[in-house]
């Protein structure tokens, strides 16, 4: 077992995994912290581990210096990025009712098949690429074209998981509880309680009265608990939170595409302030890229377009846009989507599964050889590998938002019954129409 795979699963409260991960993060963004991988390794690779020796260790990573030569910006060069040129000449929508309302409702639904695919297969370290195509074919569903279907016997990638009860095909009875409908059941309340000029201290507080600690992972748990030991935001994203540029942003930012449609800058700068309280650099630009996506779905029809869109709202030289340029650029090279994959899987292997760089390019590959065909979509981006569920549901956002609700293929949608359950406090059960009427309202 790799020492990843051993802190899976408990992350934020492991000293070792906050230790190690931050070294990670250092040394992914620029900082000189070679000089600490033996100390690290003989730390982290004991069971019972000495907090105070990883606590004094993790304060020395973080007082390394940067590399001189480091070609990449990074969130230290531009912490936010928000202030892009072209805000105040975006036109407004230009979508008519009831095709608006129609684009929204398919950007829910679309969001809840792709999670639901991709649920059951949502572990990076056992369910590669060649494992989920190895179990589809022995079940006769591969390219997947419905919901994973569930071997008898299970394999044992899926022992103890309650999602193949739950997100499996013929076991579906409303869409199954997930943080990436979570965030944005929550974001529809805190729009509608806060406004567009929602504060990041108002998210913040948010999380506190309707999110369930329990319920949070990674970044987010981390700055939940530096909320509850008097941290505030932005220093909730950044004190002892090695995951600051994981996917848990990206996750969030659909709601402010929904809200921003035809605007996609507009919607970058609301998922930066909403995503500020958890991210930084990479794990914030994400966000911002996804609800741009999101938001030029509504009036740009080819996904070329819509990733070229959001390209342009990220830093340029920052890992996360050269990571997308090279996926459009194998792309537009004529390569096919295995091969594509497979260079994705190898450019960022030295990531974490569940960060934003490798992520966001089996999204935006997912989109691109995907060619605005709902279930091709989504199958191909949850046949990626990596965050799954978190990939399936951005990437049925945008396809769901190009295919309009009522145009969608009906075997992805009735299971839901127009129900989704969810952890956020008075949101259980909750119809997914009326999720997207109140979307609709929040539309200035």
């Amino acid at each position: 077992m790799t020492i990843e795979a051993a802190f899976f699963g408990h992350h934020e409260a492991d000293p070792r995994a906050l230790l190690y991960y931050e070294w990670c993060q250092r040394d992914e963004s620029g900082y000189a912290v070679e000089e600490f991988t033996e100390e690290v390794h003989d730390l982290t690779h004991v069971e019972h581990p000495i907090p105070g020796a990883c606590w004094r260790l993790l304060d020395r990573v973080e007082r390394a210096p940067r590399l001189p030569d480091w070609p990449y910006t990074e969130w230290v060069d531009e912490p936010w990025s928000v202030n892009l040129t072209g805000v105040e000449q975006e036109s407004r929508y230009s979508i008519r009712e009831p095709e608006l309302l129609d684009r929204i409702h398919g950007g829910w639904l679309g969001r809840c098949a792709g999670c639901t695919l991709g649920k059951p297969l949502e572990n990076g370290f056992l369910w590669t690429p060649e494992r989920i195509r190895e179990y589809l074919e022995s079940n006769s569903a591969y390219p997947l074209r419905d919901y994973v279907p569930v071997a008898d016997p299970l394999p044992p990638e899926a022992t103890g998981r309650r999602s193949w009860g739950t997100a499996t095909l013929g076991r579906i009875d409303g869409c199954p509880r997930d943080d990436d409908i979570d965030y944005t059941i929550l974001g529809v309340h805190l729009l509608e309680q806060r406004g567009a000029a929602f504060t990041p201290d108002e998210v913040a507080a948010l999380w506190l009265e309707r999110l369930p600690f329990l319920q949070t992972y990674t970044a987010e748990r981390v700055a939940y608990r530096n909320l509850i030991d008097g941290y505030a935001p932005p220093d909730t994203a950044t004190f002892r939170n090695p995951y600051r540029e994981w996917i848990g942003a990206l996750i969030r930012a659909d709601i402010h595409g929904y809200t921003h449609p035809g605007q996609p800058r507009r919607a970058a700068m609301a998922a930066a302030r909403e995503a500020s309280i958890s991210h930084v650099g990479n794990g914030l630009w994400a966000a911002m890229w996804s609800a741009a996506m999101v938001a030029a779905a509504f009036t740009t029809p080819a996904p070329t377009d819509i990733l070229a869109t959001a390209g342009s709202v990220i830093p340029t030289r920052s890992r996360l846009a050269v990571a997308l340029s090279e996926v459009l650029d194998d792309h537009r090279r004529g390569r096919s989507w295995d091969e594509a994959v497979a260079a994705i899987h190898q450019r960022h292997a030295h990531y974490n599964w569940v960060h934003a760089v490798g992520n966001a390019c089996l999204i935006a590959a997912g989109l691109l050889w995907g060619e605005a065909d709902f279930t091709r979509t989504i199958a191909l981006t949850v046949q990626g590998g990596w965050d799954t569920d978190s990939n399936g549901a951005t990437a049925g956002s945008v396809a769901g938002i190009l295919t309009g609700a009522a145009a969608l293929p009906t075997h992805w949608t009735a299971p839901f019954h127009d129900t989704v359950h969810s952890a956020v406090t008075g949101y259980d059960s909750v119809r997914i129409s009326d999720l997207a009427h109140r979307t609709r309202i929040l539309i200035a």
